[in-house]
């Protein structure tokens, strides 16, 4: 018999409209799913009790009548997001103890939905990273092993060696817990790619939609003009329906969009006949052959949907990841002064004399991690008297460049095909002491960011090292409706989703 907790989305709102399955039944699945995945680090604030009365609320709600597409469903949330009487502490330790007395807007919506809160996920701290490793909670793990690895028998201890994977960041603990099919969905974020390297890395679909689709309030920022939200799902569909109650314009966030939402699961047919899609030649810079060749088989899989596929030229694009590196960590800079101690999360013990200066240095050097001051100080140095105009106003005259880039090449396309990551997923610690190598594996994904333009990641299957492969198709600003089409059509051709054996 199938697991409740392995249905998607849209098969368990089928189940429970027929009766065949209750919420409360179906989170009880999760709970146990959770669990039993301890190993995977993926959960780190868990709501047992919050998510029964929810599930039972949603039982009532489906009974008199309500049949919203997530009533019901059970899922996990970043904690990144502010959720009312539960911690939120975005993985950092400056926050530790906080308890937010409000909901963001986007985990408010979903609870309108009927949505079940599960518990928060595990991520880098304040979504500064690309493989979870950078958070006070410990490193997730990725539920996939190598071809020829050995699992350890965590249960008694017990086995031969084996390299802990990744499962990409920021939003890490999002993809594994879909992967491992702990949860039905997940909110994720993305200001570099931390919603498409994960899912990519991990097996599923995640899709970054355009900036401003979704509100940011109630969302701990990092890179105010780059953050947006978006979910991580096991299919396509999944992640349109997902999207479509957590998008909409918001007062409260004065870069939401007033464009109204449309029905993200209207264009699903997997006809392309007509369509133009695009494959930017300078995104085969760097990839291997195994990468380059999904991305043939991507286009050819395209083609058999009846789509055109063509080259397109972006010649800015290699100059993305320098000006990104430049304008997040400034953003950042600026955000993170707001944590100091004073009014709530983790306040520095003081020596007798220190005053308030020796409050916020001390402080911030107990409460963020390494990754974080890094990037803080990355971002008040060219910020600085003297560095400002050489480093980030001409960052932000290179993002303009890439905008142009997307612009001119979308006139010619209806969507983009690339890459997502420039491999598959790497072994923890493989890039320890190496900043700038882990940075470059956000080389294909930080354009869309600067840009401020929807992608969304889809599984293509196995690498020859067993873990998963996946490309990213990009679409014009406010087309995510068209960009489901298309991302259903590739998802039919690849497959079914490939699904990790449970070791843990």
């Amino acid at each position: 018999m199938t697991r409740p907790a392995t249905l998607t989305i849209a098969e368990a709102g089928a189940a429970m409209r027929r009766s065949d399955l209750t919420a409360r039944a179906l989170t009880e699945d999760c709970l146990a799913a959770i669990e039993s995945a301890r190993p995977l680090n993926a959960f780190v604030h868990e709501t047992p009790e919050k998510a029964l009365a929810m599930a039972d609320e949603a039982d009532r709600r489906r009974a008199a009548g309500d049949d919203t597409p997530l009533l019901g469903v059970p899922l996990g949330i970043k904690d990144v997001f502010c959720t009312a009487g539960v911690a939120s502490q975005a993985a950092s330790r400056i926050l530790d103890g906080f308890v937010p007395p409000y909901e963001s807007t986007v985990t408010s919506q979903l609870w309108s939905s009927g949505a079940v809160m599960l518990g928060k996920l595990n991520m880098d701290e304040f979504a500064m990273g690309s493989s979870t490793e950078h958070t006070v909670y410990g490193a997730c793990v990725s539920p996939w092993r190598r071809a020829g690895d050995i699992a350890v028998d965590t249960a008694r201890g017990t086995g031969g060696e084996t390299a802990a994977i990744v499962p990409g960041g920021s939003s890490g603990g999002s993809a594994a817990a879909v992967a491992a099919d702990l949860c039905l969905g997940a909110t994720a974020t993305d200001t570099g790619g931390s919603i498409r390297q994960p899912a990519a890395f991990c097996g599923v679909v995640g899709i970054k939609p355009t900036y401003g689709r979704c509100s940011r309030w109630g969302i701990m920022a990092f890179a105010s003009s780059l953050d947006q939200a978006g979910p991580i799902a096991k299919t396509v569909e999944d992640a349109a329906i997902l999207l479509g109650a957590m998008a909409g314009h918001d007062p409260a966030d004065s870069t939401s969009a007033t464009n109204e939402v449309p029905d993200f699961t209207a264009d699903l047919t997997g006809d392309l006949r007509g369509r133009r899609i695009g494959v930017p030649k300078e995104y085969r810079e760097g990839l291997s052959d195994e990468m380059a060749a999904t991305l043939d088989r991507g286009a050819e899989m395209l083609r058999d949907a009846g789509a055109e596929v063509v080259e397109v030229s972006m010649p800015n694009t290699r100059s993305a990841l320098p000006a990104y590196y430049v304008i997040a960590p400034a953003e950042a800079s600026s955000n993170l002064a707001r944590y100091d101690g004073v009014r709530y999360g983790r306040r520095a013990k003081l020596d007798q004399g220190d005053g308030v200066l020796e409050l916020y240095e001390k402080t911030r050097a107990e409460g963020f991690g390494p990754e974080v001051r890094r990037r803080v100080m990355i971002g008040a140095y060219v910020l600085s008297a003297g560095y400002y105009d050489a480093y980030y106003i001409r960052a932000q005259k290179v993002r303009a460049l890439v905008r142009r880039d997307f612009d001119q090449a979308l006139e010619k396309v209806d969507a983009l095909l690339a890459p997502a990551t420039p491999s598959t997923a790497f072994a923890q610690g493989e890039f320890e002491g190496d900043p700038v190598q882990m940075y470059q594996q956000d080389v294909f994904s930080v354009t869309l960011n600067l840009a401020g333009l929807p992608g969304i990641s889809v599984p293509m299957g196995l690498a020859a090292n067993g873990l998963p492969l996946g490309l990213q198709l990009i679409g014009a600003a406010w087309g995510e409706q068209q960009l489901f089409g298309v991302a259903s059509a590739l998802e039919a051709r690849a497959g079914p989703r490939p699904r990790p054996n449970a070791w843990w």
